[in-house]
């Protein structure tokens, strides 16, 4: 059962996690462009891999608590610190992601729809405010993801 949760822990990281946050660090470049669909696209993307991500914390809980074939003991225990400090990280950068990148996207995408296609191409570009909030949300939650890999890794005190 250890590879099987470790392989769907993985394999959900990187296809989850990956592109949620591929999405939110490149965000706000539809922004800039005030490209409509590229902002619509952005907005579903960090939607769906945010959603999906939940399925990496669900199989890292089934791998914790499996027995490791190497060593004949539990993986981890939620009472280790970079265990709970991996969680409250990933859960600040998804929350981040779905509480800020989101909403700034739909209403930027809202404002595109309301003016119309026609004059999507000669709207006003999108405020700079928007644009650097996208944008430093994105290097926030790539940042979190980057320590909760890190934290992965190294497991410090394990």
């Amino acid at each position: 059962m250890f590879k099987v949760m470790l392989f769907l822990h993985l394999l959900t990281a990187i296809f989850a996690i990956g592109p949620l946050v591929h999405a939110v660090t490149t965000a706000s470049r539809g922004l800039r462009r005030s490209d409509p669909e590229a902002i619509a696209a952005s907005s579903r993307m960090t939607k769906v891999y945010a959603g999906a991500s939940i399925l990496t914390v669900i199989f890292g809980f089934g791998l914790m608590s499996s027995t490791s074939p190497y060593t004949g003991k539990k993986v981890a225990s939620f009472s280790e610190p970079w265990i709970w400090i991996s969680l409250l990280l990933w859960l600040i950068a998804a929350g981040i992601a779905i509480a800020v990148v989101v909403p700034a996207l739909d209403k930027a995408s809202d404002a595109f729809t309301l003016a119309g296609a026609a004059s999507a191409v000669d709207a006003e570009p999108t405020p700079s405010s928007a644009v650097a909030r996208v944008a430093a949300s994105g290097g926030v939650v790539g940042i979190l993801m980057a320590v909760v890999v890190a934290l992965m890794v190294w497991q410090p005190g394990h």
